[in-house]
Parts: structure tokens; sequence; C-alpha cells
């Protein structure tokens, strides 16, 4: 879970870019992808929390290994649910109210149970310890996605 608060926070140190945007790396702006993350990041664990644990059953999936093996997912592959997609272009201000409530949930780990498990769409059923793995990849994803914005853009000026 430390890891993931470090990543939290490196997300937080990017809030002053949320207006960034270059469209030959992402077609969204920096704001989406640290929304993105926090709501990713909140939607999963409310899952885990729901979930009842007793039905947890593990069941080999490829895209599942192979993402985890390579510790990365590949870029526009794939689409985000729309569940965690930002409706609108969020200000600083909302950002940080996100990220606030995303660290509260990711305190709320803790009490889970290691079956506590949330059905992810393409790799199935992740039960707590890969699920923090999953959480940890993506938002290292949509941080270096923020990064290559940035950097490009500082080439520009």
């Amino acid at each position: 879970m430390s890891k993931l608060l470090k990543l939290l926070h490196e997300l937080e140190s990017n809030i002053s870019n949320c207006e960034a945007l270059n469209l030959a790396i992402s077609k969204s702006p920096v704001s989406w992808h640290i929304e993105h993350a926090c709501l990713t990041i909140n939607l999963i664990i409310d899952g885990l929390k729901k979930s009842d644990m007793n039905k947890y059953k593990w069941k080999f999936s490829l895209p599942k290994v192979l993402i985890f093996f390579v510790n990365k997912i590949p870029r526009g592959r794939a689409q985000a649910p729309a569940s965690v997609q930002p409706k609108s272009i969020a200000t600083m201000k909302t950002l940080q109210r996100q990220l606030i409530t995303t660290k509260i949930k990711l305190a709320e780990l803790h009490i889970l149970k290691p079956n506590n498990y949330f059905e992810h769409p393409v790799f199935g059923k992740l039960n707590l310890k890969p699920t923090i793995q999953f959480l940890e990849i993506h938002t290292r994803h949509h941080i270096a996605i923020i990064n290559d914005i940035i950097n490009a853009n500082n080439k520009l000026v």
C-alpha cells in the first residue's frame, strides 16, 4: 500500500500541470489522467469492500499473466470503462478533493481480507494482493503518460 500512496503523491505533484495537453501523446489532458487514476482506485476499493470473499475463485487469465509479468500496461490497447471516465474537465481544486478521497479509501485496504475481490473486465476476479498490484501498474501507466505530456510540452517551449 505504501507504493500506492507514493504514486498518489506523484499524481498530486502534477496537479499544477492539470491543463497540459499534447495530442501526440494522449487525447486527454493531465487532469483526465489524474482523475481517472483516482476514480479507478476508488471504484475498485469499493468493489473489494462489497465483495463476498466466499465467492472468490482463482481462474487463469493470459492477459493478466502477461500484464503482471511485464508490470506494464501497453498504451492505446484498451478504453477505460465509462464508470471510471471523468465526466468533465477537472480543476485543480476538484483534483485535490479527489486525491483526498482516494487517500482515505487507500487507508481502508488494511481492513480487507485476502480473498476480498473485484471483477476486472479483462482479468476476471482479482483478490486483494493482485488487485493492489494492478492498481500500482495502472497508476504508474497514467503517471508515465502524464510525464510524457509534460516533458513533450516543455520541449516545445
